[in-house]
């Protein structure tokens, strides 16, 4: 019996953008900080004798366009097409650009903001295990075990593990007992205390063991190794009873684990972090109401085409005869040209970027500018600054990610400025914003002993011009990191 077969065709018509090479080397630059538009300036300066940085006004005036007439000889012969006209008189028509423009405040007295590079928790470690009296072998295994302590300083990965790693990875033979040897080592002599622990327990008893022994120190120590489940769970009811200890007794010891240090790795991130300055790319200032806004460009060089260039394709268009080589040198001067071109134009393009999207965050956030009062920002998404640019929301994204601006408050990150908002039960639109503000005031102002519950805080919040629901304010308590009641209770 013949079996049929029906087929059938269908036309899809389907639109796909792609992006050229000189489009996302656009986009990059759009993306980079002002810190990280400097280094690429000058490694591209490195990779393109036909750009230069600097001042042009001293150097010998550029040839007038119709100084030049095409010749015949070149394009007859070359498989690249191009007008040599428009490399040699380039200049003249687009001034040398130095990414200043509008790019300064009106005094253009800005001091540079300096900018220090700090070790790293991982190359600080690493500088410890050099300091220890340690065999060539101990010190490859002291290394690895550096290696897997995450940014937090914990080592979190079982010991076994390791020594199995450092058998199949690096052919190295090591013992369980070499292995908990120098494990201990890093656990009770590495700076900060508490690095390489194992979990919170650990790191918190690691910490304790390097302070001075004190009735006080001592009983923290005995509720974390006996009683840990009942402290993490604040039920402190629980462990005077166990324990036989009264409030005060119980209180002194509690406070000397709050002082101990959770993430130990994280003080070191953010000691280094400290010592940086960060470098803002915005400048924002105000006099008498009127806000200015400038890129914090002053150590971007002038961008300009090497005039060289053009005078060696002027000496080629005053030849009558060309070897194949010269015409392969002025098609490579051709080549470096554009893109030095391009690279202006895209810097340009970029600041140009900038300025229009930060002119209009201000715009539409004028009251903080003026007023410096957090409660002052409105409810501001991607969506609403690309509606008044003109831009597409995935550039103004780009522009805001990791950019700051100095204000007169402080230097703040973009992202700072934007907020999404709620509908509250009285139908009016709420920054989310000024809701964990209003939840964070209201817990660092409670009563330890006595934490506000859900219930009070809509209460609170309501006093406060918030009408929301009772689920809303635990949904935003817990983005913000806030335990419930009972887990804030403090004795």
């Amino acid at each position: 019996m013949p079996h049929n077969t029906a087929l059938s065709q269908e036309a899809s018509l389907q639109l796909r953008t792609k992006l050229t090479p000189l489009q996302i080397q656009e986009i990059r630059i759009l993306e980079y900080p002002t810190l990280e538009l400097e280094q690429r300036i000058e490694k591209e300066v490195e990779e393109n004798p036909a750009l230069e940085t600097g001042d042009m006004s001293d150097d010998t005036p550029m040839p007038e366009e119709d100084e030049f007439a095409e010749n015949e000889d070149f394009n007859d012969n070359s498989n690249d097409e191009f007008d040599l006209t428009d490399y040699i008189s380039d200049d003249d028509d687009v001034p040398d650009y130095r990414t200043r423009q509008h790019n300064q405040s009106p005094d253009d007295k800005q001091e540079d903001i300096p900018f220090s590079i700090g070790e790293s928790f991982q190359e600080n470690l690493l500088t410890q295990v050099g300091l220890l009296p340690l065999t060539d072998k101990e010190q490859q295994i002291a290394k690895y075990v550096v290696g897997n302590i995450d940014e937090d300083g914990y080592l979190r990965r079982e010991q076994e593990a390791l020594v199995d790693d450092l058998v199949f990875h690096a052919n190295l033979s090591v013992t369980d007992e070499q292995m908990h040897h120098i494990v201990q080592l890093i656990q009770n002599t590495f700076e900060p205390a508490g690095v390489g622990a194992k979990d919170l327990q650990q790191c918190l008893l690691l910490q304790l063991n390097r302070k001075q022994e004190t009735p006080s120190i001592a009983l923290a120590k005995k509720i974390l190794t006996t009683r840990y489940k009942e402290f993490t769970a604040r039920h402190y009811d629980k462990i005077k009873e166990r324990l036989q200890i009264d409030d005060d007794t119980l209180r002194a010891a509690i406070q000397e684990i709050t002082k101990l240090n959770p993430k130990p790795g994280s003080t070191f991130v953010q000691d280094v972090y400290a010592s940086n300055s960060i470098v803002p790319d915005f400048i924002i200032s105000s006099d008498n109401g009127n806000i200015e806004v400038s890129l914090n460009n002053s150590n971007i060089p002038e961008l300009h085409v090497n005039k060289e260039f053009n005078e060696m394709l002027q000496n080629y268009q005053q030849q009558t005869q060309h070897t194949k080589q010269e015409r392969e040198a002025v098609t490579f001067i051709k080549d470096r040209i554009d893109s030095a071109r391009w690279f202006i134009d895209a810097v340009k393009q970029r600041n140009d970027t900038l300025l229009s999207t930060m002119r209009t965050i201000v715009k539409l956030q004028r009251d903080f500018f003026v007023s410096g009062d957090e409660s002052m920002l409105k409810p501001l998404i991607l969506k609403d600054v690309a509606e008044k640019t003109g831009y597409d929301i995935s550039t103004i994204s780009r522009v805001c990610n990791s950019k700051y601006a100095q204000t007169e408050y402080g230097i703040l990150p973009l992202k700072f400025f934007f907020s999404e908002s709620i509908v509250n039960e009285d139908g009016e639109e709420v920054a989310t914003r000024a809701i964990k503000n209003a939840l964070l005031e209201i817990v660092n102002k409670e009563d330890k002993a006595h934490p506000i519950n859900d219930d009070k805080m809509v209460a609170i919040m309501r006093l406060k011009g918030f009408s929301l629901a009772r689920r809303t304010v635990a949904k935003y308590r817990k983005i913000l990191g806030i335990p419930v009641a009972r887990m804030r209770k403090q004795v």
